[in-house]
Parts: C-alpha cells; structure tokens; sequence
C-alpha cells in the first residue's frame, strides 16, 4: 500500500512565509525578552496575565485560522472586455461554511502588465454572515489581452502575524483592454497599392470565364434587397432602378484572390512585458484600422490569427461591422512568448499579402518560407526603428495616422 504524501502546509509569521527561518526565531526571541524585562522589573503581576495571554492567545488563534483553511471559499467575477483609461470592477466573493467567526481573511489579488496596479490585498472578518463581497478596480493603461487572479488567500490568526495559505483553486480571469482604433487615411501610399492591386485581380477575374460560387450562394439570376455591408459590385444597378430599392444578385462570382492580413502578434521571451504590451497595442492599432479602412472602401480580404483554443483561424472580412467584432476575439487570446503564426496551411489565392508583427528578426522566416512569389508582399511593423532581415518593405503607422516606408 502506497504512503500517501504529506502535504506542504505554507504558513507565514509577523508577515514573512515561515520556514524555521532566522528571522523567526529573532521575532519570537524578542517578544521573550521584552515580556521578561515588564514582569521582572516593571509589573510582576500584569507580567504573568501577559504571558498567559502570549501563550494561550497564540494556541487559540491558531486553532481558529486551522479551522478556517477548511471552511473559506474564495471567487471572483469581472467583466470580460474594458476599454483603455476606463476601469475594470473585480467583485470578490468569500463564503465561510460552519458556525464560527473567520477572524482575519486576506486575499491577494494580481493582475498583468496591461493594468495600472499589478496587486492588491484586502483584509477581512466574517461573523455570523456565511457569505462577503467586495469591489476592486484596476485602471487599463494598456490595449491589448489583460489578466485578473487570486494570487493568495491566507487564513491569519493572532492579530494577522500568523498567516497559513488556503488552497483555494481559481482560475484566471482573461480580460481585454480594448484600444482606440484610428481612422486610417486612404490617401496614404501603402493602401493605394493594396487597392491598385485588388483593381487588377478583379479586372483579371472579369475576363475570366469560369464562374466560382461561395457556399452560401444560389446560381442563376436570383435577386435579394441590398444589406448593409454587401459589395458594392453586385448591385444590380438596372433592376435596382426599377425596383426603386437597391437589389443585390445572389450569382455573382465569389472572389478567388483578395488581400491577406497575417497577424503575428509575438513577444519575445526575453524582452520584457511591461515594454512588450506597448508594441502589441501599437500593432493592434495599425493593423484594425488598415482592416477596418479597407472594408469601408469595399475591399474584402482575408485575416489570419490565432484563436482561444490554440488553433490558426482565417477569417473573410467583407463587413464593415464585422472588424470591431474581430477584435474582441483578437483580445481575448493569450499572447504566448516565443510563438509565430503557422502560415503552412495557407492557399496561395491571394493577391496581395500583408505580414503584421512585432518583430523581423530572424524569426520572421518561418512564416515567409511559405510565399513563393514576395512581390506582393509587405510588412506591417510599430516603428521604423523596428528591425527588418528580410528584403521585403516594411510599413509603419506614424502619428498622423499615415503609413510611411522604412
């Protein structure tokens, strides 16, 4: 029969985790020495009611905290998504099973780089009531994927210098700190040549005589009223004038070749993350207003990312609606240090290709292998300060919200 294995049982003492240490046992020496000099020299008989109370004070309060590592529950709830310079409200909840009092409860909470405070403790006792709430806030300072947990729940006893660690299994909350998106101008020389490209893909496709339907088309000369968001190239401009209200046709030809947005949003594993979130948002920033730009002007195109789960998505944007939308789910990953998109199930039906991160180091070649033909192909960095090793052109988003060539 297997001997079961102890567990660790983590306490800490005059705020210090205790571990037989020196510092221990100069505290407790200290108190010692000062109960000696009040009853050997000062007051004999208040001396002796201290140090019964030193000694059963101590042994009660102990028993106590043990009871409550056992019968203290801690959760937390916040919202899932919260915009720059606002604040996230964290609502804790302790519920204490049982009749006696929880004299101290401490909780430690922590959040990650994209908030203003890092942690925070609150203190508390509970009573009579089985069940305590209380509010938090934490100040977004950063866009980008944010992160709340319960860092430690400490049980205390003997007016707080006594602490024993409550195992108490919470999951972190994700949080997205959502930025200011900024309206790209169209004027600027990187989204001429995305939209002179897509022009001549769609002249080529036009000449084309071999028509492709998307799933959720119907061939033949099938109409339906005009939606929001809907190409303007498949108006039927006669019928619509009959008709006296825009008319779509449901047969037109689904575009075999639009831009490709490839989102890497990378972070070193070495660089720190208090300066890493600042290029992330950076990136965040550029490449949700080209999208949403291009969307505006008719321009469908591709977005490649990774998902909650782990896995690459690529998506087909063609609503105007549908990029701040993309977003949040862009919000609600992760970032995972030292990882790059995975391109190796990419189609080559694409016309033009647009390569978004954080860094063209010499990792940037595991996701270029994969194009055969770079003419078409940009970066889209933070800076021009930003390193590039390869020989394809690298574009930036500058202040005036105007992308400019490195």
């Amino acid at each position: 029969m297997k001997k079961k294995k102890k567990e660790k049982k983590e306490f800490t003492f005059f705020g210090n985790e205790f571990s037989g240490g020196f510092k221990s046992i100069l505290a407790l020496a200290a108190v010692a020495y000062l109960l000696y000099i009040f009853t050997f020299y000062i007051d004999g008989e208040m001396g002796i009611i201290l140090i019964a109370f030193m000694l059963f004070a101590p042994v009660i309060s102990v028993i106590m905290a043990l009871y409550a590592r056992n019968r203290i529950k801690i959760s937390f709830d916040c919202d899932a998504y919260v915009k720059k310079h606002s604040s996230l409200k964290v609502t804790v909840t302790a519920e204490k099973t049982g009749f006696f009092p929880l004299a101290v409860v401490e909780v430690r909470l922590k959040a990650s780089e994209v908030f203003e405070e890092s942690g925070r403790a609150y203190r508390f006792s509970m009573t009579g009531e089985g069940k305590k709430s209380f509010s938090l806030e934490y100040k977004a300072k950063t866009g980008g994927n944010g992160e709340i947990s319960v860092e430690k729940i400490y049980s205390c006893g003997f007016l707080g210098f006594l602490k024993f660690k409550v195992n108490n299994t919470i999951q972190p909350a994700s949080v997205g700190v959502i930025p200011e998106i900024p309206e790209i101008k169209t004027s600027s020389q990187f989204f001429r040549n995305i939209a002179d490209v897509v022009l001549t893909s769609d002249e080529e496709e036009d000449n084309d005589t071999m028509m492709l339907f998307s799933s959720n088309t119907a061939p033949g000369y099938e109409h339906r009223e005009y939606v929001q968001g809907d190409p303007l190239k498949r108006i039927n401009w006669k019928l619509s004038t009959k008709k006296d209200k825009l008319m779509v046709r449901l047969d037109e030809a689904a575009a075999t070749a639009q831009p490709l947005i490839i989102f890497d949003l990378f972070r070193n594993g070495s660089s720190e993350p208090d300066e890493a979130i600042i290029g992330e948002e950076r990136l965040i920033q550029s490449v949700f207003g080209f999208l949403s730009a291009l969307v505006r002007q008719g321009i469908a195109c591709s977005f490649v990312y990774y998902g909650a789960d782990g896995s690459v998505i690529s998506e087909n944007i063609d609503n105007p609606d549908y990029p701040a939308q993309l977003l949040l789910k862009v919000l609600a990953v992760k970032v995972k240090a030292d990882r790059r998109i995975n391109t190796d199930a990419l189609n080559d039906s694409i016309c033009a290709c647009i390569i978004a991160s954080t860094e063209f180091g010499d990792g940037i070649s595991a996701i270029t292998k994969n194009i055969e033909s770079p003419d078409n192909v940009s970066l889209m960095g933070i800076s021009a300060q930003q390193e590039n090793l390869t020989n394809i052109p690298m574009w930036y988003l500058d202040g005036d919200n105007n992308f400019k060539m490195v």
